[in-house]
């Protein structure tokens, strides 16, 4: 089930973004995860937030800004089961989605979204907090 996030949900987002990012994102040093897991939360207020929700929990989460795919994550353990492009296709369908950017070092993400329809428009070689991870400019 899709479902809006409410600010109690936070606490589970970060359990979920935590879980997503370290089984994905082998290629991120240990200072900026921990950077970026005190950065996380400050961006929740400035997106669309909606939850998948599995029995009762929630598993998975997007969150959306001017047609923009800003976040993505689906806790490890329920990863592969169709999640991630059930709230994509909500947020194409009713958000208007039609961009998102990815670092280029996650090649699951890049084939998942490829998979999806989005194709690279753009490459940029730091992503937007300047560290040395490119991040590519999809877009349907």
């Amino acid at each position: 089930m899709i479902r809006e996030i409410s600010k109690t949900d936070y606490p589970q987002l970060m359990k979920i973004w935590e879980s997503s990012v370290l089984n994905t994102h082998d290629f991120l040093k240990e200072e900026d995860f921990n950077y970026y897991k005190k950065e996380i939360p400050g961006y929740f207020e400035h997106v669309s937030l909606l939850g998948f929700e599995e029995d009762g929990t929630l598993v998975g989460f997007m969150g959306v800004a001017e047609g923009n795919l800003e976040m993505l994550f689906i806790h490890n353990d329920y990863r592969g089961k169709g999640i991630g492009k059930k709230l994509i296709q909500y947020g194409i369908d009713h958000l208007k989605v039609t961009k998102v950017d990815v670092n280029e070092q996650n090649e699951q993400a890049v084939g998942f979204y490829q998979h999806i329809g989005f194709q690279v428009l753009e490459r940029s070689e730091l992503d937007s907090q300047g560290k040395e991870y490119p991040i590519l400019h999809m877009g349907l």
